[in-house]
């Protein structure tokens, strides 16, 4: 890409102060939300907190650089969580850094085979149900956290489901000053969302919580101490083994991801008000730059970037419209590590887990339920089967669950097509084969 692109407008006029203090405001702004859902999200990994920070860092200048839409700001995301979870949980940091590793270099295959733009077609209702399955499994989640029931049972149980039963078999044992810190991010990240759109909503709960804590002297386990120098290499060793545990998860993670830069580069570009389609080559080279930038921060230990609507709609909100909110997004990342490195280890954990159960909250997509009664069978069938599955089972089969549907509606219909068709063509055949028959006399019906 031409570095040029970085000093113009979109309209190709010469950037100036007016662009720079949109980008600026814009790049502020996704700072200033993606710190604490970045802490939220890498610590729901069961990463360092800090290292879901450093995957803004680390990848936003290679997607400024290479991506083609200028204001799609990526980061750490729900809908990696699942893989990224399970990665943890078997290998610890380095099979997640081995996931994330070759789910980039398979999106970057996506990108040298053309696919990108065939993977943009994944149905609408799959989208829908998986947002709003990884929503519900984002607030069952830190249930146990805001609670104050968190113990290895909770963590380990099978599904998000399984998770739910281990807590309801805990209520006896909620704590208050947990639930009290949880609670006031949600409301307070509600209230601030509906106030003004362009506010940190996460960051403003946050705040709140931390005054809450210190005025009333409230003590619960707290973020601790992170490192703001950028994290070494992190160590892994390959196995044969790792073809059948890593593999399968990479791919299913660089098919979500992929879905997921595209849909959100779609929206906002739609948001934007540029509602004619980009060039079908640049889903491509959109799903390249994100690989590219992946394995930069795949070899940190810092998990995947995708592209994020909340950020990227408050840049456009407030003003951006170039590749340097997106770097600016990044800088600022970096002086709020450092400016802020008294504070952020005093965020309560209960407070991050309101952050996360408030986006999950956000992304159960009300709407899409109120739409379900007029959905058509197919549409609704795979919205439901998506949502549940991801609940019930893992992210990959609730994707494939939710695919088959359609799968299985299109081989329906085109053997109903076959057979309507060989009938009528029966009925066209007997009736020429009888043309040619003088019609039988019609026997006198006597009175």
């Amino acid at each position: 890409m031409n570095l040029g692109a970085l000093r113009r407008s979109p309209r190709g006029a010469r950037y100036g102060w007016t662009q720079f203090l949109g980008d600026s405001s814009g790049g502020a702004i996704a700072a200033l939300i993606a710190l604490p859902y970045g802490l939220a999200m890498a610590s729901l990994m069961g990463l360092p907190p800090v290292s879901g920070v450093f995957t803004s860092i680390l990848t936003a200048p290679i997607i400024a650089l290479l991506g083609r839409n200028p204001v799609l700001i990526g980061g750490t995301a729900s809908a990696t969580v699942p893989f990224i979870a399970l990665a943890v949980r078997n290998q610890g940091v380095g099979g997640a850094a081995k996931v994330s590793i070759v789910a980039s270099v398979i999106m970057m295959g996506f990108c040298v085979m053309r696919l990108g733009r065939h993977i943009a077609r994944v149905p609408h209702a799959v989208v829908s149900g998986f947002s709003c399955g990884i929503g519900g499994m984002m607030l069952i989640s830190q249930l146990d956290i805001i609670l104050g029931v968190a113990t290895p049972f909770t963590r380990q149980a099978g599904s998000t489901l399984g998770q739910l039963v281990a807590v309801m078999y805990r209520l006896g044992e909620v704590r208050i000053v947990p639930l009290v810190l949880g609670l006031t991010v949600i409301v307070a990240a509600t209230l601030a969302a509906r106030w003004s759109p362009r506010m940190p909503a996460p960051l403003a709960g946050v705040a709140l919580a931390i005054l809450l804590a210190r005025a009333l002297g409230l003590r619960e386990k707290e973020v601790g101490e992170m490192a703001s120098m950028l994290p070494s290499f992190t160590g892994f060793a390959w196995s044969p083994q790792d073809v059948f545990t890593v593999l399968p998860s990479a791919l299913a993670l660089a098919f979500v991801s992929s879905v997921n830069i595209l849909i959100t580069s779609r929206v906002v570009e739609h948001f934007r008000g540029r509602h004619k389609r980009m060039k079908i080559s640049d889903a491509d080279a959109e799903l390249g730059a994100y690989g590219i930038a992946n394995i930069c921060a795949g070899v940190f230990g810092a998990p995947p970037s995708v592209g994020i609507p909340a950020r990227s709609l408050a840049v456009v909100r407030c003003g951006g419209s170039t590749r340097v909110a997106n770097l600016l997004h990044a800088v600022f990342l970096v002086g709020i590590l450092y400016l802020g490195a008294g504070l952020v280890p005093h965020i309560p954990l209960a407070a991050l887990a309101g952050v996360t159960a408030w986006m999950g909250l956000c992304l159960l997509d009300w709407s899409a339920w109120r739409r379900l009664p007029k959905m058509s069978r197919v549409d609704a069938a795979a919205f439901l089967g998506t949502a549940v599955g991801v609940l019930a089972v893992n992210a990959v089969l609730a994707v494939a669950i939710g695919c088959a549907f359609y799968g299985v509606h299109t081989a329906w219909v085109r053997i109903r097509g076959t057979g309507i068709l060989a009938c009528v063509g029966w009925l066209s055949n007997g009736e020429k084969s009888g043309a040619g028959r003088e019609p039988a006399p019609q026997r006198s019906q006597g009175i």
